[in-house]
């Protein structure tokens, strides 16, 4: 397995398991839609996206990760939320959600990273425990809320 970079190159291979990552999580596919976004984080170099591909180069995705910068003010460092993660049903199993995590982690440190956040649905215990397995720990210290805008 390969982990990349996503380029713009990539959004025709990125986008039908973006869309399968949002259709998990309850929303509309809006394919055309997904990818104008994808582009737009890619163009304007506003998240970092990696993509898992097979040794055999295929031309298959086996899973992605997308990452956005953020800060702490206290720590006066940089925090990446590791927003996106999504496996391609038949590559489960395959480690590809953790190599694409390693490859995230890496790149935190380069920058200097202070953290890496990652929320995941409270039923989501498959990604819970992923999550824990390589080292997130569940924060105890700040309680989080969402307010919607719309």
């Amino acid at each position: 397995m390969r982990i990349i970079q996503a380029t713009l190159e990539h959004l025709d291979l990125l986008t039908p398991l973006f869309v399968k990552y949002r259709e998990f999580y309850g929303e509309h596919p809006f394919p055309d839609s997904s990818r104008d976004f994808l582009e737009k984080r890619l163009r304007r170099e506003e998240s970092v996206i990696y993509l898992a591909l097979p040794d055999d180069d295929d031309g298959k995705l086996l899973g992605f990760c997308q990452l956005y910068p953020s800060y702490s003010s206290l720590s006066l460092k940089r925090v990446w939320i590791l927003n996106d993660i999504y496996v391609a049903e038949d590559a489960r199993r395959q480690l590809v959600a953790d190599h694409l995590i390693q490859k995230a982690r890496k790149m935190a440190r380069e920058t200097q990273a202070v953290r890496m956040r990652v929320s995941t649905s409270a039923n989501n215990e498959v990604a819970q425990k992923v999550y824990e397995s390589i080292g997130f720990r569940e924060d105890t210290q700040f309680k989080n809320y969402v307010l919607p805008i719309n």
